[in-house]
Formats: C-alpha cells, structure tokens, sequence
C-alpha cells in the first residue's frame, strides 16, 4: 500500500532521469528511485523546511538517488550526468542548515556516504587522509582510539555531518580557537570534476609556491566546482590537559574587548564563548551580565599559560563557577526545543556572521536592532562563538511569530534574513562564518563578493560548462532558470 503523494514546496522546472540515463547509472552503482530514498535527499536542517515538513511537504526532490562506494564511481556517475545534462547535487550526512543539499532541479542526488572511513595516518608528519563521507563522531572516534590524534574539529552537528561536508562549506568545530577552522586543516584533496576527471591537490608538503592555492579553491564551493572525495587533513596529539574558566562582564562589549586582549596577546584556548545578557540567562541563569566561558585543552603548562593570560585580561570582570563550562559541555548540542517552538508556529533560526574587532560590537548591535525591528520579532540575540586574532563570529538567534505573514511564515522569515544581512554587511561583516551560503544566502553573495563574484562565475563556467554541479547554489547562473526561493 503506497503512502500520500510527495508534495514540493519550492516551484521550478524538474529534470528527469530517463530510463537509458537510469540503466548507465546502475552499471556504475546503486541507484534508488523509492518515494523513501527520494524524500530522504530532498531536505536537509535548513530550519524553515522542518516547518513545511509538518505540512508534509519536502523542499524539492531528486528523480533518483546514487550510492557510490568509489571516488572512481563518484567521477562515473558525473561522466553520465555531464553527457546527458543532468544536474547532481552531492549529499552525505544533509546537516547543511542553508539548503545547499537540497536538488532544486530534480536529477541526481549523490550520496557521498558510502565514501567512508580513514585511508592513513602519517604520524610523524600529523596528516590524516580520510575519505569525504566519514562520519564526523566516527572519525573522531577513530583517530583518538587507534592513533592518539585528534582533529579538534568539534561541531555541533558533530554525530551527523562529515568531513566532505565540513570542507564543501568552511565548517566551524567549538574548539576552532585552538585548531582552526576546516579550511585551517586541510593540506590536499582530492576532487570529481563534472566532466568525470578526477584531480588531486596539494598535499605534498606543509607549504609550497607552486601557483595558486587549488585546495582552497573547492573548500567552501558547496559542489558548484566539484565533488570532494578525499581529503588530507592536519591532525594534532590527544591534548594531556584541559582547564576551565568563567567570567560575567558589565556588558556584552567588554567582553568582546577582554576576548580581543587575549587573542592579541597570543593565548588560543580552545573554547572563548561569550554569551549576551539575553543569552547568558537563558543558557546560564545568569541575569545582567555577558557570560564568558573559557575551556583550553593542552600540553599542562601551555594550558596553565594560557589561562593565565585570560586571567589577566579579565581582571575586573566577575569571576563566576567553572561549573557554567560544565553546563555547556553538557546541553551544546540540545536542540530540541526547536520542535516545540515550530509546532507553536514560530520562526526560528540562526545567523552566524563575522568581522574585525575594529567592526564587532557595531555588527552585534546593528544586526540585533535590524531584527528586533522586523514585525513578528519577539527575541534576538547573539554570542560570540568563535575568536580569533583579527575577528570572531557573532553567533545570532532569532524567533518570531509571523503575524498573517504568508504560508508557513516564508514572508517573517525572508524580511528577517534581508533585514539582518543588510545590517552586517552595512556595518563591514561578512556574510557568514560557517553555515555556508546554499540556497538560503544565495541572493546575498554578488552583494558581499563585489566585481570578485563575476570571478566565481567563470570558474564555474571553466569547470562545470553544463552547470550541472548542484545547480541555483551559491547565486550561480543556472541552465534551468532562476533562484527557487525567495
């Protein structure tokens, strides 16, 4: 007995994948085409689809879906989808929260899953080479385990996501003060083009002048470019020691200056989060003061070093329990009262964005003024959730409750992503941190790259000519038409 119709909610032209096109693919691997297996690769956590999910409705789907096991299979499977002009969205764990995962177009969705596990691990040098579709909490796992090394990339969507993945949109873990971020890590990879050539860069050696950075070309290109395979990645020693710190500042910018201090003065501690008073009472309990929560993981006495650097720059500010990192520690990746906020019919989401220190405090105040400013809005607030020399993240939250705001709140949402975008741009931040761009900042990345942008769009033209490398992403001209939202 076959279940209710798939219904879509983003509206555009769908490409199918015949049956002769259908019969190449299974010659390269398994191919899928259940209602099942479809729906599953037609969303990711792009949290305004979890509420057209309780309509039932599933953002776009593909026509067929394919398990590669091989990066050989994986330049198979493009080789046909290039020749018949079949658009192919790579996929693998979907914990994207922009819909870069999501097959506007129909085609192919390619499941990179099937690319998993650790191929080496050069000790000496501290390199791993770990296939794109591994787990994220199994390769940590592993590495800690069988080698005594750790990537210390530690995002929320940890247990969900992999490291094809973290490398196609710049990824962020929780401790990147300490290690970096994703693109800090990686020395090589090795890529599909859309022609079905496979291609390897870099990797060979900790630096090397040898023309441009080709690496760093496909990091952040969310499969527009090309399908990461493999990749090599910098790895560090199991640390011996952690400490923890806490602090409560006046305000949320003298915090932001203490984290600058510190940061100046050469001191990484892995984990330098500092929560606004909205945030600081509703995670910590905490009323009236910006919350600071310090974690280091290090060899003893570095660890030590570094917390008393930030001691020192934090002299003045309220020095509170040790156990508010605990506190962290424990519910960072509890998101499960999204759930209950949707089915009330909110709007909830998150804004990572980035600047300077010279630019911070301005971005945090314009861009929570520009969303408390939008109708519907009934709280917006922000934490700096990753520091480093030059800048940090500012970490927004926002909910509201659409007030006859079109189906499914869509028109809240849009007024609140170009009322936030339009404040953080004006007040010299960047577009994102490590969310990545999808399909939901699409329309804000010619405004953010300038003339640099036009850049993009040959390279994509030299690399994909049939715009077949998950097609309406990242603003990119597309064979079959327009951007699907807004």
């Amino acid at each position: 007995m076959s279940g209710p119709p798939l219904r879509e909610r983003l509206v555009g032209p769908r490409v199918v994948v015949d049956d002769s096109v259908a019969a190449r693919l299974a010659t390269v691997c398994h191919v899928d085409a259940t209602d099942a297996g479809r729906s599953d690769h037609g969303r990711d956590w792009w949290p305004l689809t979890l509420r057209w999910a309780l309509d039932g409705e599933v953002p776009a789907l593909p026509a067929v879906v394919v398990h590669p096991a091989t990066a050989a299979e994986v330049a198979a499977v493009l080789a046909v989808c290039s020749e018949a002009g079949v658009p192919v969205t790579a996929a693998a764990g979907r914990s994207g929260v922009c819909g870069g995962s999501v097959p506007l177009f129909g085609g192919v969705s390619l499941d990179l899953c099937g690319l998993a596990g650790i191929t080496a691990v050069d000790d000496a040098s501290l390199v791993a080479t770990v296939r794109a579709g591994t787990n994220g909490a199994d390769l940590e796992a592993e590495l800690r385990s069988a080698h005594g090394v750790t990537l210390g990339h530690r995002p929320q969507s940890l247990a969900i996501s992999t490291a094809g993945g973290w490398l196609a949109c710049r990824s962020a873990g929780q401790y990147s003060t300490r290690y970096g971020k994703i693109e800090d890590m990686v020395v090589g990879l090795e890529v599909a083009l859309a022609d079905g050539r496979l291609v390897r860069t870099g990797g060979r050696a900790p630096r090397s002048a040898t023309g441009p950075d080709l690496t760093q070309l496909f990091v952040g290109s969310e499969g527009t470019l090309g399908v990461i395979t493999e990749a090599a990645l910098r790895v560090a020693p199991v640390p011996e020691a952690e400490r923890r710190a806490a602090f409560g500042f006046a305000t949320f910018e003298d915090g932001l200056d203490a984290c600058r201090r510190i940061l100046r003065r050469g001191a990484t501690p892995a984990v330098l989060r500092l929560y606004d008073p909205v945030e600081s009472a509703r995670t910590f309990s905490v009323d009236g003061r910006a919350v600071l929560i310090v974690l280091d993981e290090a060899e003893p006495r570095m660890a030590d070093a570094v917390l008393q650097v930030v001691g020192g720059e934090c002299d003045g500010a309220e020095r509170l329990d040790d156990a508010l990192v605990d506190l962290w520690l424990e519910h960072r990746d509890d998101v499960s009262g999204l759930g209950a906020l949707l089915a009330a019919g909110m709007v909830v989401d998150t804004c990572e964005v980035a600047a300077r220190w010279s630019n911070l405090a301005g971005v945090h105040r314009a861009a929570v003024a520009a969303l408390e400013a939008v109708p519907g809005t009934i709280v917006a607030s922000a934490h700096q959730s990753h520091a480093y020399r030059d800048g940090a993240c500012v970490y927004l939250t926002f909910a509201g409750q659409p007030e006859g705001g079109g189906p499914g709140g869509d028109a809240y949402y849009v007024a609140a992503w170009d009322a936030v975008t339009d404040a953080v741009l004006g007040a010299g931040g960047t577009l994102s941190h490590h969310h990545g761009v999808g399909l939901n900042r699409a329309r804000f990345l010619r405004t953010e790259l300038g003339g640099a942008f036009d850049v993009l769009v040959a390279m994509k033209a030299a690399l994909d000519p049939r715009g077949i490398l998950n097609p309406g992403k990242l603003g990119l001209p597309s064979p079959w038409g327009g951007p699907a939202w807004p």
